[in-house]
């Protein structure tokens, strides 16, 4: 059973929910609630430019935050370890619900009011799917990257090409299952 701390508490790993551009996610435990872990990690990415991961997340954290951005509280920030303790939203990710056609309009009426917010605040959040969770009727995103707003990665004309099963979403779903058989 393996075992992950933050700053001196553990928790049971459960499961990898996902690997992203900054860190590692595990669903965790500690036997009586579930968590997220992120355990920030420092493998290249061609298309990205960090600086110190961890305090992005935090910083990044805020912003939203102050912006009314629907998402897990952060819980918990282990420096040494480059670990943060994040609330676990239990949900389908909007990739799973656009992959098996079941997506509710609320998801795209809920998206364009962060949209709204974020444009308002000159900002924009990594769109991707995988990085939303429709809870009852509540959409949350799950990941805590934001940037400065730039029209080439906003929602409109990067974001939505990933919301229906369009070609870009198709090929991203062949990629998985060639590097996860």
């Amino acid at each position: 059973m393996e075992m992950l701390q933050v700053n001196g508490t553990s928790y049971q790993v459960l499961r990898l929910l996902g690997k992203g551009k900054g860190g590692y996610s595990y669903l965790v435990s500690d036997g009586e609630k579930e968590y997220v872990i992120k355990q920030i990690h420092h493998e290249p990415c061609a298309y990205y430019e960090f600086g110190n991961k961890l305090e992005s997340e935090i910083a990044d954290y805020k912003k939203l935050k102050r912006i009314g951005i629907a998402m897990p509280e952060l819980l918990d920030v282990d420096e040494k370890q480059e670990r943060i303790l994040k609330e676990y939203i239990p949900g389908d990710t909007v990739y799973e619900m656009v992959l098996h056609d079941c997506m509710p309009e609320e998801c795209m009426v809920q998206i364009h009011k962060m949209c709204d917010r974020l444009y308002k605040a000159n900002t924009n959040i990594d769109y991707f799917p995988t990085n939303f969770v429709m809870q009852g009727n509540r959409l949350y995103y799950i990941d805590y990257e934001c940037n400065p707003y730039s029209k080439q990665w906003d929602f409109e004309n990067w974001g939505i090409k990933y919301w229906s099963k369009t070609k870009a979403f198709l090929a991203y779903g062949k990629k998985k299952e060639q590097v996860y058989p």
